[in-house]
């Protein structure tokens, strides 16, 4: 993917420019620049440890660049943090899914958090109705799995950013993970994932990580 330039920042969508990620003592990737427009998607690739996960935290604003800068419709995303965690959603390694709730309750109150009303769409969406008054502790791997994606359904936002979000879905599953995505596009929305995998992703800009982390030696 060509590296946009600083112009490309205070374009329409979200975009980072010359960032660098330091870990500890290490730094992981150095000068990478991407760029998402309104309704695109960019998949992040890479071996174990290339950085993947530390530049979705970055670009959730979980933690700083080391350098560079993060922008959404070409404001920094440092000017107001607040507004930044309120458009997006994201979904790490670890699914946040409370034994004692039921599916139905869990969902309801990771939207209720975000004002989101579509409950019962987030559970269609991944196959989830049948099992929408069983306590989580009854669930599987992928059904939990599955959980933590429905609240991408469950209250909209403009960014999603998801880690590895496709670890622990069967086939079908998978089907409902790219509607989903494909929906969100759709609506201009904009979609950062990362993968060990290929995923049929029409119009996706790729970005591997492995070059960077050659920058920041």
């Amino acid at each position: 993917m060509p590296a946009p330039s600083p112009s490309a920042v205070s374009a329409p969508g979200f975009a980072g420019h010359a960032l660098a990620c330091r870990r500890g003592e290490r730094l992981v990737f150095a000068g990478l620049d991407f760029a998402v427009p309104p309704g695109g998607a960019l998949v992040l690739t890479g071996p174990n440890g290339s950085g993947k996960s530390s530049l979705l935290r970055l670009m959730a604003g979980l933690t700083r660049p080391e350098a560079g800068m993060l922008a959404w419709n070409g404001a920094p995303i440092g000017d107001d943090p607040a507004a930044h965690r309120a458009r997006l959603h994201f979904i790490g390694h670890q699914d946040a899914v409370k034994p004692v709730l039921t599916v139905a309750e869990t969902l309801g109150f990771w939207a209720g958090m975000r004002g989101g009303t579509e409950v019962r769409a987030g559970l269609e969406r991944f196959r989830l109705a049948a099992l929408a008054d069983w306590p989580c502790r009854l669930l599987s791997a992928g059904q939990r799995r599955r959980l933590a994606l429905a609240r991408l359904v469950a209250s909209p936002a403009p960014l999603w950013l998801l880690d590895e979000p496709a670890n622990g879905l069967d086939a079908e599953a998978l089907a409902d993970l790219l509607a989903a995505i494909a929906a969100q596009r759709a609506a201009g929305g904009a979609v950062v994932l990362s993968t060990h995998t290929a995923l049929p992703i029409e119009g996706a800009r790729e970005l591997s990580l492995t070059a960077f982390g050659r920058r920041a030696a």
